[in-house]
């Protein structure tokens, strides 16, 4: 009978017994919470990970435990990757291509939250730019890279139902721009990316999936004013108690990495597959904006999905 896992399962609980020796993973946002923690149980449990960091000093210290952990002919090598820029996004796909190496599982784990107004390399709004366009390039670039029976694992978060993305305005030249609504806006965006490389790509039996790890303390909320943050979890607090929900605990580093390997190895592909998971199940469609958890249905709806893929390409300069 198959283990059952739930929202304060830990990496290591959900890949018990499993052994990923030959297996080869790349991990972006290898430097820092949800990435390393990632990167660690993986290579913990025999995998090639390949982590991908804009700063690699950085990444080389916060992934010393990844080494120390590392089973089974587990290993770790470290790449360089800014998502903020689409000449570093290509520079790294290139390199990863001209390697030739295969990949069992992409996972998109790297992101900005709730940034003030900016703009990336390329003058997309910088979480939009980073959150999704950046992905969107490098994913797509080497996507040669898998193999039948891999998987595509993009983080998106509960956070995509602050806002859908506004496709005739996905940089806020005109919209009123909010810290949150971008943020969603970009979280939304994982999704339907998510939901289109699946469709695009399950007939050679790729599977692409979106995860929301859970709310975790790490550096992704480092651009969060004390406001912003009192802000959010007053809207969380309300929301729960609306809804007759238990009150809001945090989950540690480990449990909010659970649902990325429980997704990306331990899950069919059937059941997973151009949908959003969360607490290490797939999540129901849920409208009610004070419900705990869920997904909206825009973030799965796939005529919206191929109509991002396709202007994504248009910002981007690139038809895939």
């Amino acid at each position: 009978m198959a283990k059952t896992f739930g929202e304060q399962s830990t990496t290591d609980e959900v890949l018990d017994g499993v052994n990923l020796s030959g297996k080869r993973v790349l991990v972006t946002g290898a430097s820092a919470g949800l990435g390393v923690e990632t990167a660690r149980t993986l290579a913990a449990h025999g995998a090639t990970v390949v982590g991908a960091a804009r700063d690699l000093d950085k990444a080389k210290h916060a992934t010393e435990v990844v080494r120390k952990d590392a089973k089974n002919g587990g290993s770790l090598e470290l790449i360089e990757l800014d998502l903020a820029s689409l000449k570093s996004v290509r520079a790294c796909a290139d390199a990863l291509v001209k390697a030739g190496k295969p990949f069992d599982v992409v996972i998109c784990n790297a992101g900005v939250m709730a940034c003030p107004k900016g703009k990336t390399a390329d003058g997309f709004e910088t979480q939009f730019g980073t959150n999704h366009l950046g992905h969107f390039v490098l994913v797509n670039r080497i996507a040669s890279l898998m193999k039948k029976g891999s998987r595509l694992v993009n983080l998106s978060s509960a956070g995509h139902r602050f806002a859908d993305v506004n496709l005739s305005d996905p940089n806020f030249e005109h919209t009123p721009y909010t810290e949150f609504g971008a943020y969603g806006a970009s979280k939304t965006s994982n999704v339907l990316f998510a939901v289109e490389f699946d469709r695009r790509h399950k007939a050679e039996g790729i599977r692409a999936t979106a995860v929301h790890p859970g709310g975790i303390m790490t550096e992704l909320g480092r651009h969060m004013t004390q406001e912003l943050r009192d802000q959010m979890m007053k809207a969380v607090t309300e929301g729960n108690k609306a809804a007759g929900a238990p009150a809001f605990q945090w989950k540690t580093i480990p449990q909010g990495a659970a649902t990325t390997v429980w997704s990306g190895f331990v899950a069919s592909a059937d059941a997973v597959g151009g949908k959003y998971c969360e607490d290490c199940h797939v999540a129901e469609l849920q409208e009610n904006p004070q419900a705990r958890g869920g997904v909206r249905a825009y973030a799965l709806d796939s005529e919206h999905a191929k109509a991002l893929w396709a202007k994504s390409e248009e910002l981007v300069g690139e038809r895939f």
